[in-house]
């Protein structure tokens, strides 16, 4: 499968099996696009030169024969490479991949089913998640971190998210669950890794030390402009936090020499120019940012309509540019969905086990309970088991096994899907009643980042 597209003034090739990109010039662009469509991928050398004589949408490069020759040779000679026209070899082996023995490597822990923000997209209903408010006691953490290291078979490298709600308004849980993970460690040759995921109101420098010694990651919740943080991330009362929590952030950005967190945000139909709502966050000194898609019933004034794509599209070109900007200007900043690997391909893993929700990744809440992930907590009918009997609902866990690129016939011709992995089981079932569906303008939207994303490595190696 071929993808081809053009944007900030490059021509781009992707190979999207084997995963190589390809900056060309417009010869080879419109050649390869003539294969293409000529179904000529496959065809020998000589063969597919004669098809492409005649060819009227390579009749202005006619006067350069010779060259379009050597352009044939040199397409030929990439794809008898594996990087250009290669074939998808995995697809075979999902059978067997889905009969795989699970093997847990991460735990969303539900520290606390209560928040003191009124967050007004919180798909968690301010915490409750469909249920009573708790905090999570000591015993039931304990619990889960057992099953975590008792269900993660030879794997080292354990990862533990305190997640709400707002995790901080069980703050010692979090701190005693920390030192209890660290004496599991030598005695079964683990090693945990935890984040906090936190809004910023209760922070202080207490919480700030024990993080930096602790946490391998801290995601601190801000929307961007005040404006716009403080319509959508409210207190209780009604009143902004945002003059409240980014001093705070401030210092714990700092305090981490600029790694090893992130801010993540969140556009809505409020802010759909939210490329200013990063620039916004970087002008501040965040050099690690996240701003994301909401996503929320069609019926939330604050919903993304299709109505809204255009103008998002070109949000995320205008951010790439302006990013691109900034880094040669000795300003540059990570963008969390302009991340991208290229030099491997596309993980193999992740092609077949989509992003491992309901096997290797778990939520838990206050009470114990196993679902898939954190967006499903609540939803009595994927409830997988809990703390004390381990996984007991056997059949959701292994319709969340099946659930990959290749369960999903709108990923089929997605040259996105082995970056994204098929995308996020919560919303496909959310707006489509199965997992195995997809979020359409979620889909529109990822597409559009994944060529943001290589268009700025095709920047940074132009350099």
């Amino acid at each position: 499968m071929i993808h081809q597209y053009k944007n900030n003034g490059y021509s781009i090739v992707l190979d999207v099996n084997s995963g190589s990109v390809h900056v060309v010039d417009d010869v080879v662009y419109d050649t390869i696009a003539c294969i293409v469509e000529s179904r000529l991928e496959q065809a020998d050398k000589e063969r597919m030169k004669e098809a492409l004589s005649g060819n009227p949408k390579l009749a202005k490069y006619a006067s350069a024969e010779d060259g379009l020759d050597e352009v044939v040779d040199e397409i030929c000679e990439l794809r008898e490479a594996g990087m250009l026209f290669t074939e998808d070899i995995y697809e075979k082996s999902i059978e067997a991949f889905q009969n795989r023995e699970p093997v847990v490597k991460a735990l969303c822990l539900h520290i606390a089913h209560d928040c003191n923000l009124k967050c007004r997209y919180c798909f968690a209903e301010e915490g409750e998640y469909h249920g009573r408010r708790a905090l999570m006691s000591l015993e039931v953490g304990k619990k889960a971190l057992d099953f975590l290291v008792a269900n993660s078979g030879s794997r080292v490298n354990l990862e533990v998210d305190f997640f709400g709600g707002e995790p901080l308004m069980n703050w010692q849980v979090v701190k005693d669950l920390v030192a209890y993970g660290r004496s599991l460690e030598e005695p079964h040759h683990k090693k945990f890794r935890f984040t906090l995921t936190t809004n910023g109101v209760l922070l202080d420098d207490e919480v700030l030390e024990f993080a930096n010694k602790e946490m391998a990651n801290v995601v601190l919740s801000i929307d961007g402009r005040k404006e716009v943080h403080d319509k959508m991330r409210p207190m209780a009362g009604g009143q902004g936090s945002y003059d409240l929590i980014l001093p705070k952030f401030k210092k714990v950005a700092e305090s981490r020499n600029q790694t090893n967190y992130y801010v993540r945000g969140t556009f809505t139909h409020y802010n759909r120019d939210f490329a200013a709502d990063v620039c916004h966050l970087a002008d501040l000194g965040f050099r690690q940012i996240s701003v994301e898609p909401v996503v929320a019933p069609k019926d939330a004034d604050y919903a993304l309509t299709e109505e809204d794509l255009p103008e998002l599209l070109e949000q995320y070109d205008q951010l790439a540019v302006e990013l691109i900007k900034r880094r040669k200007e000795g300003r540059g900043v990570n963008f969390f969905h302009f991340m991208i690997d290229l030099e491997g391909g596309p993980c193999v893993y992740k092609r077949l086990s989509g992003c491992g929700s309901g096997t290797e990744y778990l939520a838990v809440t206050p009470w114990g309970d196993f679902y898939p992930c954190h967006q499903f907590v609540g939803q009595e009918e994927f409830l997988l088991g809990n703390v004390y009997e381990g996984i007991t609902n056997t059949a959701v866990r292994d319709e969340f096994k099946s659930c990959n690129v290749y369960s999903k016939e709108k990923c089929k011709n997605c040259f996105a899907k082995f970056y994204c992995s098929g995308g996020c089981a919560a919303n496909s079932y959310n707006f489509h009643g199965n997992i195995h569906d997809a979020y359409d303008l979620g889909c529109e939207l990822q597409r559009k980042r994944v060529e943001c994303a290589i268009m700025i490595k095709a920047a940074e190696n132009a350099d």
